[in-house]
C-alpha cells in the first residue's frame, strides 16, 4: 500500500506528508538540494529565518521556474518560521516580508512561531536582518561568558495574536507553532479562540511525547516532525543508528531512514527529513507503509528507552551547548532545577512562568 501523501489541517488546507528539512543545510548546498528534491517530487519545504539560507532556497525556486514552464508556485508547500527576536508585532511583519523577498514569493503556505520564548529585539550588527537573531548579554563580573538576552515583557499570546493578524493579510495561508508544550497551547487557545493548525516538534520513536500528541489530536492540531531520524546535537546515538531500526530495515528491505519516515507518517505526522545528498533525498521520498508489527516494535523501543526531555516539544540538550551558544536551557527549567545546572545570574529578571515547565 502506498504511503499517505498528505494530511488535512484544521483550516481545511492540505499539507504534504513528506517535506525536505533545511536546518543546518549550508547556503552553497541548499540550492542544489531543493532543486533535486523538487524534481524528485517533493512539494513541501521546511524553512526558517534562523537557518539563514532562505535566499539560497529562493534561488532554487527561481531556477526551477526557469527550467520548467509548467512550474507553479501553488503546487508547492512552503513553511516558514518567525525567529525568537522577531516576536514583537512590528518585527514579526518585517521578518515575514524579508522571508518572502528572499524566497521570491508573495505568500507562505504555513508560518510558525519557532519557539515559545522571546529574545530582545536589538539592532542587527551586520544589517542582514531587521533585528539581531541572537542578542547577547554579558555579566560585567564574567565578561567572557555571554547569554541570550530575553524579552521578558512579551507573552506568547501577544505573539499568537500577531500571527492571527498576519493570516488576515493573505501573506500566510495557515498559521501554527513549533516546540510548544501543552500548557502554552492551552493558554494561547483560551486567550484568542484560535487553534494553531500545526505544532512542529522533534518527534521519532525515542521521543514519543504521548501527552503532547494526545492533546494535539484532541484539538485537531497537526504534528509536523522535525529531526525524524534523530539528531546528534547531544552527541548521543541517533535513533537511525539504533540496532532495532537497522534490524527492521534489513528485514523489510528498506533503509533505516525509510523505516523512520514511514513510522512518522503512520503516526499521523508530516515528516521533515533533512539531506543534501541526492541519493538520500530520493530514497527518503519512496513509497513505503510500515507494517503494524514493525511500528509496534518502534513504539515499544520508545517506551523502554525514551530520551529525557525538558518539556513536551523541547529537546533536552546538554547544559554546555545551549546555554553558551543558544540560550535554550534557561527557558525550559523550573526554578527548582535552575540552581542545579546554572549560576543564578542566568535567571535574573525571568518570570517563573517563562515559558516552559521542566518535565522528564
Amino acid at each position: 500500500m502506498a504511503l499517505n501523501r498528505s494530511f488535512t489541517l484544521n483550516d481545511g488546507r492540505v499539507i504534504p506528508a513528506i517535506g525536505l528539512g533545511t536546518f543546518l543545510s549550508k547556503p552553497d548546498e541548499v540550492t542544489k538540494s531543493v532543486e533535486i528534491a523538487a524534481n524528485v517530487g517533493y512539494k513541501h519545504f521546511d524553512l526558517a529565518t534562523c537557518y539563514q539560507n532562505e535566499h539560497e532556497v529562493g534561488i532554487a525556486l527561481s531556477n526551477l521556474k526557469k527550467a520548467n514552464p509548467n512550474f507553479k508556485r501553488e503546487d508547492l508547500w512552503l513553511t516558514g518560521k518567525t525567529w525568537n527576536s522577531f516576536h514583537r508585532q512590528e518585527h514579526i511583519t518585517k521578518g515575514l516580508d524579508q522571508t518572502l523577498k528572499d524566497l521570491g514569493t508573495d505568500y507562505l503556505d504555513l508560518y510558525l512561531v519557532h519557539w515559545p520564548v522571546h529574545f530582545k529585539p536589538e539592532p542587527s550588527p551586520d544589517g542582514k536582518n531587521a533585528v539581531n537573531l541572537n542578542p547577547l548579554s554579558t555579566d560585567p563580573a564574567n565578561p567572557d561568558v555571554a547569554e541570550i538576552a530575553l524579552d521578558t515583557e512579551l507573552s506568547c499570546t501577544e505573539v499568537w495574536k500577531s500571527m492571527i493578524q498576519l493570516r488576515e493579510t493573505g501573506k500566510v495561508k495557515s498559521i501554527g507553532v513549533s516546540n510548544f508544550p501543552v500548557r502554552i497551547l492551552k493558554t494561547i487557545i483560551a486567550e484568542t479562540g484560535v487553534v494553531p493548525a500545526v505544532n512542529q516538534v522533534e518527534a521519532h520513536p525515542l521521543l514519543l511525547q504521548d501527552d503532547l500528541v494526545e492533546y494535539c489530536k484532541e484539538q485537531n492540531i497537526h504534528i509536523s516532525a522535525y529531526a525524524p531520524l534523530g539528531n546528534n546535537l547531544q552527541g548521543e546515538l541517533r535513533i537511525i543508528d539504533h540496532d532495532v531500526v537497522k534490524k527492521l530495515a534489513a528485514e523489510l528491505g528498506k533503509t533505516p531512514a525509510q523505516v523512520l519516515i514511514a513510522y512518522g507518517v503512520k503516526r499521523g505526522y508530516s515528516v521533515l527529513p533533512k539531506s543534501v545528498t541526492e541519493s538520500r533525498i530520493r530514497s527518503n521520498f519512496e513509497d513505503f507503509e510500515l507494517p503494524d508489527d514493525a511500528y509496534n516494535q518502534l513504539v515499544e523501543l520508545g517506551r523502554k528507552q525514551p530520551l529525557t526531555v525538558a518539556s513536551q516539544g523541547i529537546p533536552c540538550h546538554s547544559a554546555e551547548f545551549p546555554v553558551r551558544h543558544l540560550g535554550y536551557l534557561p527557558w525550559c527549567l523550573t526554578p527548582s532545577d535552575r540552581s542545579t545546572c546554572l549560576k543564578p545570574r542566568h535567571y535574573e529578571g525571568l518570570s517563573d512562568e517563562l515559558p516552559i515547565e521542566c518535565r522528564s
